[in-house]
């Protein structure tokens, strides 16, 4: 089975205007999961660090620098065509506007409204942990 290795973006904030902690979630604009929704990030690139792939992808994807915190929680499923390790690393903006440039539509999540999209089966796994530092 073929193994793809990734970076997700959790990328968190408080809101202003609501002072709650929220999270970014993207929606898939191509390919089989089409549609679904998802923490943004890509593939790991050979010689590359999971920090550094997630500051690149978010650049690329979203037209917004971040600053890599921490990871998360590293997450492995296996999808009917490949198997998936995803380093989830908790991320801050530095800069940017979070320009939607690869994905379908994107909205910033609560603890009460992360259960609100259909999330990818993989991003799933992590569900508990983002609801964690939503808190």
């Amino acid at each position: 089975m073929n193994h793809i290795t990734v970076s997700g973006a959790i990328i968190l904030r408080t809101n202003p205007t609501t002072h709650q902690k929220e999270i970014f979630a993207t929606q898939r604009g191509y390919g089989d999961w089409k549609g679904w929704w998802e923490i943004p990030g890509g593939k790991l690139e050979a010689g590359e660090t999971p920090q550094a792939c997630i500051v690149r992808e978010i650049r690329e994807e979203l037209a917004t620098e971040i600053r890599a915190e921490k990871i998360l929680s590293v997450v492995e499923y296996d999808y009917p065509a490949f198997h998936l390790t995803m380093h989830c690393i908790l991320c801050t903006i530095v800069s940017g506007e979070l320009k939607l440039l690869e994905h379908e539509a994107a909205r910033w999540l609560t603890r009460d409204t992360l259960s609100s999209v259909n999330w990818l089966p993989a991003d799933q796994l992590i569900l508990d942990k983002i609801e964690e530092i939503l808190q």
